[in-house]
C-alpha cells in the first residue's frame, strides 16, 4: 500500500503545538513553542505520511541527535498532542526511560506545558506526585515509567515516548511497551495508529543492548538495506571512520539547532576544553556528535558495498566456468551460506559472486518476527532456499553442492571445521576429495581455520578486492545485509577476524565469502598446487 503526504494531518500536529504548548526552559521559558526547520521536517513524516485509509505509515521513530538540540521539549509537545489531539477514547501515552528521574524530564516539559495553557490546564488533570496526566474526557492519560519500576501486566499503549534508550539496562521495558503494539489498537474512525517514538543521543559500544540493535536497524533503513515502511529514522549522527570530528562543518551538520537553540561558539568551547582529555574527548564526540563511545569498526563501507553491485545475475553464463567455493554452516535452526567465486578471465575482469543461502522453513515466520528481518521475502524472491522442517537439513545442502559440481568446475570447497563432518561425509560420497598433500585438482574440499592467522589474510585480499571494486555481488539482499552486519576483533600483530558476537544480525555469507575468495586468489597465484592453511 503506497503512502502519501496528508499536509492537513501535519498541519494539525503543529497547529497543537505553536497554539497549546510553550517552551519550558532556557531564554525562551513561557513563550509559545517556535518549531525548528528539523522538528517540523519529522512532524511532516511522521503525522503527514499516512495511508489511504488515513491511517499513519510510521509506527515506530528513532530520532538520534546530540544532546542540547531541544529533543525533550519536542517528546513533551507530541506525547501531549497524543493525550487529546487524535480524540483516542482511553488513550494510554506513556513516557518511559532507564530510571525515574531521566524519564521525568519529558515528563516534566509535558506537566509544565499543560500547566501553563488555560485550555489544556482546565481539561487535563496533572498529578505531578504520580506523574501522570488525566484526560477525564476521553478517560485517556500520561503516565511516567522506568525501567526500575514498572509492571508488565495491564498495558495496551496508544503512543509511548522512549528517552535516551541506550541507558536502558535490558530489553524488557522496551519489550513490553512495544511487543505487539501494532495489533493491539484497531485505530479509530480516522484511522491512527499507535505510535512507538526513541529519542536519544550516543551511548557506550555494546553490541548486545537494545540500543544498538535499534539504532543498527534504523542505520540499515536509512541505507536502504533493509525495507521497512513503518520505520522512521532520523539520524544527526557522524561516521567515526569517515567524518573528521574537528570539522566546524561536520558539527553544524549533526546540531540542526545551532543558530536557534544555542550557537557555533558554544561548540567550540566545548571542543577547546576536551581536545586533550581523553575521557573529555570521548564525551565531546559521543554528546555533541552521536559518535558511539568505544565504538568498533565496521568492515564494509556501504558505499564501497555498493559499488560493486553494477550487474543482473545470469547463472547461466557461468556453466562450466572454473570456480571456488565455501561453506559457512549455521547452528541447527540458523542462516546457512554456501558462496561460489568466478574469479577473472581476462584482463580488467572482475571476481563474480553466486550465493546460495539456507534456512529451516518451519522457523521462517517465528525469526521475520524476532529479528524483524524480511527472509520470508527473500524466500519468495529466490535469494533464500528454504529447507524442510525446523532444523539445517545438511542433506539439502549436499544434494545443492552436488548440482553446482554438475553445473560448474568448482575446484575447492572451503569449509568451517565445527559441524562439518556430516556435510563432508556427505560430499566424500559424491566424489569430492578431503584435502591432503598431495591432493590437488577438482572438488578438494579444504580446512578453513576461523582464527586470525586464517582470517587475517584473507580479510585483506577481499578488502583490497573490494576497495579497487573488482568484485561483482549482483546486489543479493541477504548478502548486503549480512556486509552490514560484520564487526570485526584485532589481535596484538593487527591480524583481523570476524566477530560473530560483536557483529549484529547475521554474517554467515560474508564469512563464506571471505573464505572463497582467499582460496581463489591463492589458487589463482598458485596453479593447482595448494598451500596449507593453519587450522586454529
Amino acid at each position: 500500500m503506497k503512502a502519501r503526504f496528508d499536509r492537513d494531518k501535519a498541519e494539525r500536529v503543529k497547529q497543537f503545538i505553536r497554539a497549546r504548548c510553550s517552551h519550558t526552559s532556557g531564554e525562551w521559558a513561557g513563550q509559545r513553542f517556535v518549531l525548528l526547520p528539523w522538528q517540523e521536517e519529522i512532524i511532516d513524516k511522521l503525522f503527514g505520511m499516512v495511508y489511504e485509509d488515513g491511517s499513519r505509515q510510521y509506527r515506530f521513530c528513532y530520532i538520534e541527535i546530540p544532546k542540547k538540540n531541544g529533543k525533550t521539549e519536542l517528546g513533551g509537545a507530541i506525547a501531549d498532542y497524543m493525550l487529546i489531539g487524535e480524540d483516542e477514547q482511553g488513550a494510554e501515552v506513556y513516557q518511559a526511560a532507564a530510571d525515574r528521574e531521566q524519564a521525568g524530564l519529558c515528563y516534566r516539559a509535558s506537566s509544565i506545558m499543560v500547566q501553563e495553557d488555560d485550555k489544556l490546564s482546565k481539561r487535563l488533570q496533572v498529578l505531578d506526585g504520580r506523574k501522570r496526566i488525566i484526560d477525564h474526557r476521553t478517560h485517556s492519560f500520561l503516565q511516567v515509567l522506568s525501567s526500575e519500576s514498572f509492571t508488565k501486566h495491564g498495558l495496551n499503549p496508544f503512543a509511548v515516548m522512549i528517552d535516551e534508550i541506550h541507558a536502558h539496562p535490558n530489553r524488557e521495558l522496551y519489550d513490553v511497551l512495544t511487543s505487539g503494539t501494532n495489533y493491539a489498537r484497531d485505530g479509530n474512525a480516522i484511522g491512527h495508529r499507535q505510535l512507538i517514538i526513541i529519542m536519544t543521543t550516543a551511548g557506550v559500544y555494546d553490541p548486545t543492548s537494545i540500543w544498538w540493535e535499534v539504532r543498527n536497524h534504523a542505520i540499515k533503513v536509512r541505507d536502504e538495506i533493509i525495507n521497512d515502511d513503518s520505520f522512521l529514522p532520523i539520524l544527526y549522527i557522524a561516521d567515526p571512520h569517515k567524518d573528521n570530528p574537528h570539522d566546524e562543518e561536520l558539527w553544524r551538520r549533526v546540531n540542526p539547532s545551532i543558530d536557534h537553540i544555542f550557537n557555533m561558539d558554544t561548540i567550540r568551547a566545548d571542543y577547546k576544553r576536551a581536545k586533550d582529555i581523553p575521557a573529555e574527548w570521548v564525551n565531546f564526540q559521543r554528546f555533541r556528535l552521536n559518535i558511539p563511545a568505544q565504538s568498533e569498526a565496521q568492515w564494509i563501507p556501504t558505499d564501497k558495498w555498493k559499488a560493486c553491485g553494477t550487474a543482473e545475475l545470469d547463472e547461466t553464463e557461468y556453466v562450466g566456468r572454473t570456480c571456488y567455493a565455501a561453506l559457512d554452516l549455521s547452528s541447527t535452526t540458523d542462516l546457512t551460506a554456501l558462496v561460489l567465486i568466478f574469479p577473472p578471465e581476462k584482463e580488467g575482469d572482475k571476481f563474480k559472486v553466486l550465493c546460495r543461502f539456507f534456512m529451516p522453513k518451519d522457523n521462517i515466520a517465528l525469526r521475520v518476527k524476532t529479528d524483524r528481518v524480511p527472509y520470508d521475502e527473500w524466500v519468495r524472491e529466490g535469494y533464500i532456499q528454504a529447507t524442510p522442517g525446523s532444523t539445517v537439513d545438511h542433506d539439502f545442502i549436499i544434494n545443492q553442492l552436488i548440482q553446482d559440481a554438475s553445473n560448474f568446475t568448482i575446484q575447492e570447497v572451503a569449509f568451517d571445521r565445527w559441524a562439518s563432518a556430516y556435510v563432508i561425509s556427505g560430499l566424500e560420497k559424491a566424489g569430492f576429495m578431503e584435502e591432503k598433500e598431495g591432493v590437488y585438482g577438482q572438488r578438494v574440499m579444504v580446512k578453513f581455520g576461523q582464527g586470525y592467522v586464517s582470517m587475517g589474510p584473507a580479510m585483506k585480499e577481499l578488502e583490497k578486492i573490494l576497495r579497487s571494486e573488482r568484485l561483482e555481488h549482483f546486489n543479493n539482499p541477504v548478502l548486503r545485509w549480512n556486509a552490514a552486519n560484520v564487526y570485526v576483533d584485532f589481535d596484538n600483530a593487527e591480524n583481523m577476524r570476524p566477530n560473530k558476537k560483536k557483529s549484529t544480525d547475521r554474517i554467515d555469507g560474508i564469512v563464506a565469502l571471505i573464505m572463497a575468495t582467499y582460496r581463489t586468489v591463492v589458487c589463482m597465484g598458485e596453479g593447482n598446487k595448494q598451500p596449507r592453511i593453519t587450522v586454529l
